[in-house]
């Protein structure tokens, strides 16, 4: 039996490689893919969206581009880590096609109303998109959102905070408050599921679409090599997709979120109540720990599958 998926993002290289293994899994139907301001400008990454979806003849999923900015914040983008285009290091053609005529929260409201609720949200961006879904479609909900994002203990974009939350933090605390059941796949876990050099090769030697993931390796294992002092690189966003078929892979626990919006030098932080000292109920599944050679195996394994 197969899991409808829709799929929000923002691509960035590690979201192309979330689409990518959503097409290669025969457990998921990909009902759509939405995109959200993020790691590039909303042009820029809807156009990536369209450029790896066609880059495996797959025009026919629909795109939907939404948020082009955060709620309340001003936008700020990781041209830091995925360059001017958002997909810097391989070469791809201009997309052919175009995204729907339609606001990506529409969109995401009517294929959920479609399958009675019974569809898995994996959000790998800036949590605008899905906030904004939850306010103004509110009896359009999935049964589950999975969401790459966040972190108990560390941070990528400061030292405090992981970039999806940070870049849009009220965003953020909507949806961890919204009563849907949430599941966090944070720094904490993808931090220890890396792609090795091995495994770029392996994809490399796999055919067009594997060369096109391992260049994307290429590109940003420099920025995991100059911050990290490792070009071992977690693929954040594939882990939250994986998360959304595979049970198993990543072991979660049921405790309180919430996020910091007020504080400057904290902003975007996921304060996690792993020991249950605030007394809040527990909202959001967080994941913990990993099975991180499993994982990269299955990925190779699946983008290898696509040629």
């Amino acid at each position: 039996m197969t899991v409808p998926v829709l799929l929000d993002c923002d691509p960035g290289h590690d979201d192309a490689i979330a689409i990518l293994l959503a097409l290669a899994s025969p457990e998921i139907e990909l009902l759509g893919v939405t995109t959200v301001a993020g790691n590039q400008t909303l042009a820029k990454v809807t156009a990536n969206a369209i450029r790896v979806l066609e880059l495996v003849g797959r025009g026919d999923v629909p795109v939907a581009a939404g948020a082009d900015r955060p709620l309340v914040r001003e936008q700020l983008v990781a041209d830091f880590v995925h360059g001017d285009t958002g997909l810097d290091g391989p070469a791809l053609p201009p997309p052919r096609g175009a995204p729907l005529e339609r606001h990506a929260v529409d969109v995401l409201a009517e294929r959920i109303r479609e399958r009675d609720g019974r569809v898995v949200l994996v959000a790998t961006g800036p949590l605008t998109n899905v906030a904004l879904l939850l306010a103004l479609h509110p009896v359009a909900r999935p049964e589950r959102i999975v969401v790459m994002g966040g972190a108990v203990a560390e941070g990528n974009v400061t030292p405090a905070a992981e970039f999806n939350v940070w870049a849009d933090p009220e965003a953020a605390q909507r949806v961890f408050a919204s009563g849907v059941d949430v599941t966090m796949i944070g720094l904490d876990v993808t931090h220890r599921a890396l792609m090795r050099r091995d495994h770029a090769e392996r994809m490399r030697a796999a055919g067009r679409v594997g060369r096109f993931v391992a260049e994307l390796w290429d590109f940003f294992s420099r920025f995991h090599l100059e911050t990290y002092g490792s070009e071992d690189s977690p693929v954040h966003d594939a882990l939250a997709l994986v998360h959304a078929f595979r049970a198993g892979l990543v072991e979660t626990r049921f405790v309180n979120v919430e996020v910091d919006c007020e504080s400057s030098l904290c902003r975007g932080r996921t304060v996690v109540d792993v020991w249950r000292r605030s007394g809040r109920e527990p909202n959001v599944h967080v994941g913990l720990a990993v099975d991180g050679e499993a994982f990269v195996e299955l990925l190779v394994e699946r983008i290898r599958s696509l040629g």
